[in-house]
């Protein structure tokens, strides 16, 4: 009985249809205190090009970063181990005909942003819990050269050439909190693990709520247990469904503060309830990581659709 339920609940969010690029949530925990890891997404992987059409993300964890003054302005649970680090991020939106010159108009505009990311992961080994934080400081707009990107990407790999960048989201600044809170609830061996996850965003890029879990089926260990008996290797799969709630996104709506994009989505026309699965395969050495991952999310406004995207992560500990 015990193992038909960890198959149901491993296999049941897949009827569900995902946060775009989130290092911070525990399957993908690396053990060590310093290292670097590079992540790419493109809806290339699930053979389709629009809505969430690229990201990429660089990301360091150094013990040294603890002295950034940003961290001055996170909460600071008592008693826990923590790691601090540093990212860049970006992310690039397009509607289904990214060929027209024309707007499109019921589908989502052209939207690119791009932002320089302090975090900061504390585990509580007692209690089992996990909270991540996060503060982004950036720019939405053609100054986060979504267009470049794009156009250089097809052009490279001789697909059609992008012509709709002129009616994208114009200039805005990005400052966005970001809060996760986790909690392991089950864990069988080093074989099955199950968390239960919620995370709040709040800024002039994304502002949600946002809840669910995840779980780990394969040879793992636990992020949320102290340094002994840890095993070099590690091969799992894992999912990752989650239900949201939306009151802002500028990628849609157009930046906070600049209001003369010339195409954006309605607030009446958002959908304010989204559901969004993650699933994928971790592999870990001693020193090494890498991922592959797939992403689902239903329609983001009414006139809209669900969307397909997928990327790999690639790390090194030092």
């Amino acid at each position: 009985m015990r193992i038909k339920l960890i198959w149901l609940l491993f296999l049941l969010p897949l009827g569900l249809l995902a946060q775009k690029i989130d290092n911070t949530v525990s399957f993908r925990n690396i053990e060590k205190n310093s290292y670097f890891r590079f992540h790419y997404d493109n809806d290339y992987f699930a053979a389709t090009d629009e809505n969430y059409t690229q990201g990429y993300n660089f990301e360091l964890v150094l013990p040294s970063l603890e002295k950034n003054p940003i961290n001055h302005l996170f909460l600071k649970p008592k008693a826990v181990s923590a790691k601090y680090g540093l990212s860049i991020e970006h992310i690039g939106y397009t509607p289904n005909d990214y060929v027209s010159e024309a707007i499109q108009v019921g589908d989502r505009p052209f939207a690119a942003a791009i932002m320089l990311k302090s975090f900061t992961i504390a585990t509580d080994s007692i209690r089992k819990t996990r909270i991540s934080q996060a503060l982004s400081f950036g720019l939405i707009g053609p100054g986060a050269f979504g267009k470049e990107m794009q156009v250089g990407i097809h052009e490279a790999t001789g697909n059609k050439i992008p012509r709709g960048w002129g009616h994208q989201i114009k200039n805005d600044v990005i400052i966005n909190y970001r809060i996760d809170y986790e909690k392991r609830v089950y864990r069988y061996h080093n074989l099955v693990g199950l968390q239960i996850n919620a995370s709040a965003q709040l800024g002039t890029l994304f502002t949600n709520v946002s809840a669910g879990f995840n779980m780990q089926l394969g040879i793992l260990n636990s992020a949320f247990d102290g340094p002994k008996n840890k095993k070099n290797f590690q091969v799992y799969l894992y999912g990752q469904p989650a239900l949201n709630i939306i009151a802002y996104d500028a990628s849609l709506q157009g930046g906070l503060f600049n209001t003369k994009s010339p195409y954006t989505i309605s607030s009446n026309n958002l959908e304010r309830f989204t559901a969004h699965y993650n699933y994928g395969l971790v592999l870990k050495t001693k020193t090494l990581y890498f991922e592959y991952t797939r992403s689902a999310i239903t329609r983001e406004f009414k006139t809209g659709a669900s969307a397909n995207w997928g990327g790999i992560r690639i790390g090194f500990t030092f």
